[in-house]
């Protein structure tokens, strides 16, 4: 069913390339406030996309991107051709992101939402010690390493990949625990999870192997404790190309080199 597009909210990264498009995109379409907008387009990279889907998955956008960065994984191809009509026909992801909740060593309380991935990681030279807990059962009773993630389909191709998790199928119900440089237990390589669960890590010996955590922009340092769970009542929602969906760009990652 194609979606009727008559406004649109351009939002560019400061790129160059990026400043050039907003301006031809705009001359062509008009810009409108992004409350007003059907669709909001984003013109930048990958993080400059994730940026606007957190500005705006909480009042229910529709977010398009075009490629005017560099790896682009996120976007479609960039042209300023009939681009109503593309809209109209783009393929919309929707999902929840993860919810970080934290208490540093100081007693405070943080919050952060992440689309891709909540991470922690060791902040000296010490490696972390972590107790690992899903869903209130113990899992990992003690694991050494330099940090470990927490994965959603959408991230599954980012920071997960690059530390030897699984890319997950966006349409799979389903996270990715990874950890980061195990040390001990040495064989353990990550778990797929059921994206219900709710994960609490727990950071030992934390004054000695002071630990970081970080919900896609959102870092909280020395953190004593964290808990990570889908965010059920924010929605983010993704639109891309039919022949470039986002969902097929993910299953080719599993064919590459």
């Amino acid at each position: 069913m194609v979606r009727p597009v008559d406004t649109i909210a351009f939002v560019a990264s400061t790129a160059p390339d990026a400043q050039d498009a907003l301006a031809e995109l705009t001359a062509l379409y008009g810009n409108v406030p992004l409350a007003a907008a059907d669709v909001v387009v984003a013109l930048g990279g990958d993080g400059f996309m994730l940026q606007t889907l957190h500005s705006c998955m909480r009042n229910d956008k529709l977010v398009y991107g075009m490629n005017r960065g560099s790896v682009g994984f996120l976007m479609n191809r960039y042209s300023a051709e009939n681009l109503q009509d593309r809209l109209g026909e783009a393929v919309e992801n929707a999902f929840h992101p993860l919810e970080m909740q934290t208490v540093d060593t100081q007693g405070n309380r943080f919050r952060g939402l992440a689309i891709n991935e909540v991470y922690l990681f060791r902040q000296s030279y010490q490696a972390a010690k972590l107790r690992v807990v899903v869903d209130g059962r113990v899992r990992l009773e003690e694991l050494i390493c330099d940090g470990i993630l927490l994965s959603t389909p959408a991230g599954s191709t980012a920071y997960n990949l690059s530390a030897h998790g699984p890319i997950l199928p966006l349409e799979a119900p389903l996270l990715a625990l990874t950890p980061v440089s195990p040390f001990r237990p040495r064989r353990w390589r990550g778990a797929l999870l059921p994206n219900r669960v709710t994960v609490d890590i727990s950071i030992l010996e934390a004054d000695k192997r002071p630990v970081n955590a970080v919900a896609d922009h959102t870092e909280v340092k020395s953190v004593l404790k964290v808990r990570i769970a889908q965010a059920e009542t924010v929605t983010a929602r993704l639109l891309s190309d039919p022949d470039y969906s986002w969902s097929d760009r993910i299953l080719a990652e599993q064919f590459t080199n």
